[in-house]
């Protein structure tokens, strides 16, 4: 059973990453979350038949893993290597959003799964930190479908994830059962913002949907 579930981590709304950046106020539970991603891209990407995640042949997939808090993730193909801070909630419930400095680091969501774990674990980024330059997060709409991402936990365990599919949305219809809703296998969200500015916000989101893809070995 997925011991954090959709009512404990689908409520709050997600703070500001530069101005303003985040999605809109998800429904129940005790907290949620968004962030912030490029301007680059609109399109939906889908898993291309020829590449299919290990076990997808035989139907069964990798096994949930135990929790450990991710302090490492990796997205080779856009050239993410950064270290994870623990974000909560703030006083206005809220999801804090990693604070805006020259090393600039993702975010996960305590109060969602930790990777490799059962149900959707959030991880948040910037597109860009102010005076800083880009952010950890700046070129997430590139990701294509089959790409990997991998999670290091604290424990020693390396969790590793397809990507399923990138979708750029409009804050206003952001999808909140699809990204914080219960699965039955573990799921990797990444979530930043994109799009154009409207008065010094970022009108969309950017979400990677992840999957398992390999047990630890």
């Amino acid at each position: 059973m997925n011991p954090f579930p959709r009512r404990a981590f689908v409520t709050a709304a997600v703070g500001s990453l530069l101005a303003g950046c985040g999605g809109g106020r998800p429904p129940g539970g005790a907290g949620g979350g968004r962030s912030a991603g490029t301007a680059q891209s609109t399109r939906r990407s889908t898993p291309p038949p020829s590449r299919t995640s290990p076990g997808a042949s035989s139907g069964t997939a990798p096994r949930p893993v135990g929790r450990s808090v991710p302090v490492r993730l990796e997205i080779p193909a856009i050239g993410v290597d950064t270290p994870v801070m623990s974000l909560g909630l703030a006083p206005d419930r809220t999801v804090r959003v990693p604070p805006v400095t020259a090393h600039d680091r993702a975010g996960w969501y305590r109060h969602s799964p930790t990777p490799g774990q059962r149900g959707p674990s959030v991880i948040l980024g910037h597109v860009t930190v102010g005076v800083h330059g880009d952010g950890v997060f700046r070129h997430l709409a590139r990701l294509r479908a089959g790409d990997r991402i991998v999670a290091r936990l604290e424990n020693g365990t390396e969790t590793v994830f397809t990507t399923d599919t990138v979708r750029t949305v409009a804050k206003k219809d952001f999808p909140t059962d699809a990204v914080y809703g219960d699965t039955a296998t573990p799921q990797l969200r990444l979530v930043t913002c994109g799009g154009p500015l409207d008065d010094g916000e970022y009108r969309d989101n950017v979400i990677v949907f992840a999957t398992l893809s390999s047990p630890p070995p």
